[in-house]
């Protein structure tokens, strides 16, 4: 099963294999320290997409809409992290 939270989350009881999804790794979080198993930004937002989208709710609909097209481009990845389940 995929479960989704954030880096900054506590680690939950169970949790297997973590892949880490993100253009940019988060800042005062050692790789070493983190424990996850995978870092996967190559199937994150592209930059000019989270640039663009900059965080404003007036983009929501529009950014989710580019990144799914930018997730078509990205097959191979996908499966790779579908297999994980």
């Amino acid at each position: 099963m995929i479960k989704i939270r954030r880096i900054y989350d506590p680690e939950e009881t169970g949790e297997h294999y973590k892949v880490f999804i993100d253009r940019l790794w988060p800042r005062g979080i050692s790789k070493q320290k983190a424990g996850w198993n995978e870092w996967m930004k190559e199937i994150s937002p592209s930059n000019e997409l989270r640039k663009w989208y900059n965080h404003d709710p007036e983009r929501w609909t529009e950014f989710k809409r580019l990144y799914k097209n930018e997730l078509i481009q990205k097959q191979n990845e996908l499966k790779k992290l579908k297999q994980l389940e």
